[in-house]
């Protein structure tokens, strides 16, 4: 995957949401799907990667993530059925593995 910066979403089936940015995508969803993030992810086992843009830089995805936290649950739940109507679980697709 191309270097830069991420913003992505973790889910579970309730779904709980948990918004996060990275600089490596593959490996810091990997942590979260494996609990080897201590913290939200883990207490509420946010495995799913159900979203995910890619940026540039490390700043640009920075500033989308805290627009992304500042809004509501429902606001969110709509933009990630837009880019994922399903709430599939996206890791593979990131790993250049569709199934």
């Amino acid at each position: 995957m191309k270097k830069g910066g991420f913003v992505y979403i973790m889910a579970n089936d309730r779904p709980t949401l948990y918004t996060g940015v990275t600089s490596n995508l593959i490996g810091r969803v990997y942590q979260h799907k494996n609990n080897l993030v201590k913290g939200f992810t883990s207490k509420y086992n946010l495995h799913k990667l159900v979203y995910y843009e890619i940026f540039d830089t490390i700043e640009e995805a920075i500033i989308r993530e805290k627009k992304i936290k500042d809004m509501n649950k429902i606001d969110k739940l709509e933009m990630i059925k837009k880019f994922n109507p399903i709430f599939e679980d996206l890791y593979n697709q990131i790993l250049g593995n569709p199934e």
